[in-house]
């Protein structure tokens, strides 16, 4: 009894000693290049209701701000995402946007203590190439590197490839 009563206790004392600790910053970058033209691939990423096409079905996106939705600077998108299979509500909001360069998008609120997305859109002598840099933080700190490795990134990453495969079939068609 005296074991299993220290062995919870070292337990507890070491989830509430995670609260202490520095919450981790993780990153993901992603790169593709379109053969396309810029304005078709900025005008495509300007508007927020494709992300359902370029989001996995499994994740159950789903939109709650009125369409269309202006792409701007201060402009709000509020949506529902399946994470784990259970619907989070997801408020973001455009923080930068600069008209067929780049935008950034960030969590208001939503699962992340921190999410912060940066699209970048270049013209190459092939087409477009599309830079995702997204920081995020955990909301919890307690075992977040052990999590982030074996949950959160992985899926991030299918998220990603998952992307990467829809815009390779958006544009190829268009062309």
């Amino acid at each position: 009894m005296n074991i299993i009563f220290y062995i919870i206790i070292s337990i507890l004392l070491f989830f509430l000693l995670s609260f202490f600790q520095e919450k981790k910053v993780f990153k993901f970058n992603a790169e593709q290049e379109i053969n396309s033209d810029l304005d078709s691939v900025f005008q495509f990423f300007s508007q927020p209701e494709n992300l359902s096409k370029i989001t996995p079905p499994k994740m159950g996106f789903h939109i709650l701000t009125p369409t269309p939705i202006a792409m701007k600077e201060g402009a709000i998108i509020d949506y529902t995402v399946k994470i784990f299979g259970i619907p989070q509500r997801w408020r973001t909001m455009i923080t930068s946007y600069e008209s067929h360069k780049m935008f950034i998008d960030e969590q208001m609120k939503g699962p992340y203590s921190l999410w912060h997305h940066k699209h970048i859109f270049l013209e190459t002598s092939n087409g477009v190439k599309i830079i995702d840099e997204v920081t995020y933080v955990l909301p919890l700190q307690f075992l977040q590197s052990l999590v982030n490795k074996i949950i959160i990134a992985p899926q991030i990453e299918e998220i990603f490839s998952y992307r990467k495969k829809m815009i390779i079939n958006k544009f190829n068609s268009e062309t």
